[in-house]
């Protein structure tokens, strides 16, 4: 549980106070207010078991992999409906509205994702509707004919549901590109890798060091 005064921050303002806006290492077409040793990142995320993870602070290499592609490769998304899913810092979502996507959704369970993805689309100057909302338990959404997912694969209970949600929505008839440096929990037998980028970590700490994150299909 958060502490009262922890609940009282507004996460927009705490950002554009305490998160510094850099381009994106290997991806400099994309700016993105981005945590630092500094940011006290913290007090707005809470310290209490039930508050997620601020992954949403960090471009991770999954993330990362699919937005340099978009990028390089706008004919995959151009003129679609693209969901992003996980979408953390809003970094792929970026760089599918970038690219020429028809329309973007980024979703993501934690709130303050959601007021970082608004501020990061408004620095980029591209339009995102961002929803907090945990949809892997529901069925596959109606609107997309793109679902972007980057770097789900770091939980093992996590990736099983990932992968569930994942093939629902292909039965449907939606399009998946998952983007990941080959993370423990990725179930790489039931995918096609179609494209290799060298890319920084941020889950590997504070460093600009490249890693070869992969983009793959369903198999």
């Amino acid at each position: 549980m958060k502490s009262p005064g922890t609940s009282r921050l507004d996460p927009a303002a705490f950002i554009q106070a305490n998160l510094p806006i850099s381009t994106v290492p290997s991806i400099p077409e994309i700016l993105l207010h981005t945590a630092g040793p500094a940011s006290g990142l913290w007090r707005l995320a809470g310290r209490g078991e039930t508050a997620p993870p601020p992954y949403w602070a960090y471009p991770w290499a999954g993330g990362a992999v699919l937005a340099r592609h978009l990028l390089d490769r706008p004919e995959v998304v151009a003129g679609r409906r693209v969901l992003d899913l996980g979408a953390g810092s809003g970094l792929v979502a970026i760089a599918a509205a970038k690219a020429g996507a028809a329309a973007v959704t980024a979703i993501d369970v934690d709130a303050n994702a959601i007021a970082a993805i608004g501020l990061n689309a408004t620095l980029n100057s591209v339009d995102i509707i961002a929803v907090a909302a945990d949809i892997i338990a529901a069925p596959p959404p109606k609107e997309p004919d793109l679902l972007l997912v980057g770097d789900l694969f770091y939980d093992p209970t996590l990736a099983v549901r990932v992968m569930a949600f994942l093939r629902r929505c292909q039965t449907a008839g939606i399009e998946v590109l998952i983007g990941d440096p080959h993370r423990a929990y990725l179930p790489q037998g039931a995918l096609q890798q179609i494209a290799t980028h060298a890319v920084s970590d941020f889950g590997a700490g504070f460093s600009d060091a490249a890693v070869q994150a992969g983009v793959f299909s369903l198999s």
